[in-house]
């Protein structure tokens, strides 16, 4: 025994100085630990539903919880409670419709198009009780784009918003697709109304052999994202998606008590896979936004108690350009979920608004990779480590941004950057971590993919994210490279861009890239155009074109005439040097022209012009 004693004091020093080093050398060992222990433990719960054939999915939940809480609100709306019970019971008279009206049987796929309201959740919970996946179609799409994702992801029938209805094209009503409204009454001779058939319809579930699923590989859902091709591409959600994405919540520490505040478009990934999913995973109630409003934001949260909140980047930017008020603090939120966040925002927002747990979560909808700052580190979207790499395999290789291509040696093979420096994001697809593609276009699948990386046989998704990764691991997004940039919180797809601005009459020649703004989140559209010689260039049938012809996101801001297009050595446009150059025009020689909504034109770029959108007096 006193042999033991005499060792006691060495073995206290010793223990702590082990502590000591390890707080000074890997401060975040515990903190990483426990939080993949956390998220690793949910996975091989997933993974023994699929071996033991008892999938569960994110429907099952929500008719667990119902069963569980039936009278505890799950979405508030526009001053409205719907309870889990009256949620499940709406949508099982949708199903029995869904049945017996609309002829759906189980495999089918349906195309959802409606704004943030909770009969969105009512009609995407009933089709899936039947069995039906279902396409998320994104509300700023014009004609062309409608059908094509119809066509990629084999949908016969469209639902669609009762403030949606008139908004609808004569071209998709003559494409042999049947047509519902959740309206009582139908101007439109082909598009039916759903409202008097639903009244008396049972609010009894419907067998439950129809949503059954043996395999969390099944497509559940088509969400539609912009890409590298000129339409949106139809990335499939499979039921193991979804139930990663409803767990995002509880990795960061949400509860069945939060209240989670829901302002983005349901149609996105975030606002339906995260927002929705996760609420249901807790068990919490979400308080749901038609849109986004900045001034209705924070007295939104006082009166519903809201906890937790969902974000872009743009959207913190708009609530810091607010009034500044006494009430600025006073408020339950202690967590943002989201992604986009720039620093001098993040720094901005939590000087203002309080102390409250920023949660950046980087991924694409389709990808196979996923960081999460469940640290709270400013200006990081991710944090890795050793115990994330063995279970995830990713990679940042070298990337010439002025040849637009990865850089590769000798052998043929990419080449790794070194900690610190800027790489392309690439995710290796592997039985952990599959990448599902998209629908209809094994071309489109496959052009995600990069082969042959680092040895022959290999395979990685290209997330076309040039990152970064500091000494300590946490993950910087650094730019998107490519045929994409994001605006207004949209992915702006350039092909699909210079396409319609090819169809204009006077235009020759299109190259779309985005440009930085001051004081704005992304990048703002713009289009070097060469005009056809015999012609002039027409701001107004331009502008026209742009407001008929594409969503708001994907206007043009700035318009550069150019008499020469630059080519890359493997003949791509040269996009590098334009976006470099910016929209200045006393360092730009060529003629520029802005968008002008007040005089329905784009107008010339004049140095007053530019200099009172730089300093934020102009609104784009």
């Amino acid at each position: 025994m006193s042999w033991f004693l005499s060792w006691l004091p060495a073995v206290a020093v010793g223990v702590f100085s082990a502590l000591v080093l390890q707080k000074l050398c890997f401060p975040y060992f515990w903190t990483d630990l426990l939080f993949l222990w956390k998220v690793v433990r949910y996975g091989v719960k997933l993974e023994l539903f699929g071996l033991m054939s008892s999938v569960r999915t994110v429907l099952d939940r929500f008719m667990e919880q119902a069963q569980r809480i039936p009278d505890k609100p799950f979405v508030i709306y526009d001053g409205s409670v719907h309870t889990y019970r009256e949620v499940d019971r709406r949508s099982n008279r949708l199903a029995h419709v869904f049945l017996r009206q609309l002829k759906l049987k189980k495999g089918d796929c349906v195309a959802l198009l409606m704004s943030n309201e909770p009969d969105f959740l009512n009609v995407w919970f009933g089709l899936a009780k039947v069995g039906c996946s279902v396409a998320f179609l994104n509300t700023n799409i014009r004609s062309r784009s409608l059908l094509h994702c119809f066509s990629c992801c084999g949908a016969r029938t469209l639902i669609v918003g009762s403030d949606l209805v008139d908004s609808l094209d004569d071209i998709l009503l003559e494409d042999n697709i049947q047509v519902w409204t959740m309206r009582r009454h139908s101007e439109h001779s082909k598009v039916h109304t759903l409202l008097d058939r639903l009244d008396s319809a049972p609010d009894q579930p419907v067998p439950a052999e129809l949503r059954a699923t043996k395999s969390l590989r099944t497509p559940t859902l088509y969400i539609f994202t912009s890409g590298t091709t000129g339409l949106p591409k139809a990335a499939v959600i499979t039921h193991l998606q979804s139930l990663k994405a409803a767990a995002g919540f509880w990795a960061f520490g949400g509860t069945e008590d939060d209240v989670v505040y829901i302002p983005l478009p349901l149609y996105h990934s975030a606002a339906s896979l995260i927002g929705i999913g996760g609420t249901i995973e807790l068990g919490a109630t979400c308080v749901l936004k038609k849109k986004f409003s900045a001034s209705q934001f924070w007295n939104d949260c006082r009166q519903h108690d809201v906890t937790i909140f969902q974000y872009i980047g743009e959207l913190c930017r708009y609530l810091c350009n607010q009034p500044k008020t006494e009430m600025d603090q006073d408020h339950k939120v202690r967590m943002g979920v989201g992604n986009g966040l720039r620093q001098d925002v993040w720094r901005e927002f939590l000087s203002r608004f309080g102390n409250i747990k920023m949660c950046e979560v980087y991924g694409s909808t389709e990808g196979n990779l996923c960081f999460m700052n469940h640290i709270g580190k400013i200006g990081t979207v991710g944090r890795s480590n050793l115990f994330y790499r063995l279970l995830f395999k990713y990679d940042l290789v070298k990337y010439d941004m002025i040849k637009d291509e990865v850089v590769k040696d000798h052998q043929g093979f990419c080449q790794r950057v070194n900690r610190g420096e800027t790489g392309l994001l690439l995710s290796k697809v592997s039985s952990i971590s599959p990448f599902f593609g998209y629908a209809g276009s094994k071309q489109l699948t496959e052009k995600k993919l990069m082969r042959n990386v680092f040895v022959k046989g290999d395979a990685y998704f290209n997330t076309g994210d040039l990152m970064a990764e500091d000494q300590e691991g946490f993950i910087c997004f650094r730019d998107r490279v490519g045929d994409t940039f994001r605006w207004k919180g949209e992915n702006v797809a350039t092909t699909e861009v210079t396409e319609t601005l090819g169809l204009v009459d006077f235009i020759q020649e299109v190259n779309v890239f985005g440009v930085e703004v001051p004081g704005h989140e992304g990048r703002a559209g713009m289009a070097a155009l060469i005009v056809r010689p015999g012609l002039t260039f027409d701001g107004k049938k331009l502008f026209e074109h742009s407001v008929r012809d594409l969503p708001a996101y994907a206007r043009p801001i700035f318009i550069r005439l150019q008499e020469v297009m630059e080519m890359t050595s493997t003949f791509k446009q040269q996009k590098f040097q334009l976006v470099q150059s910016g929209f200045n025009p006393s360092t730009i020689s060529d003629p520029l022209y802005v968008l002008d909504y007040r005089q329905k034109s784009y107008v010339p770029l004049t140095e007053q012009l530019y200099q009172s959108i730089v300093s934020g007096e102009h609104k784009l």
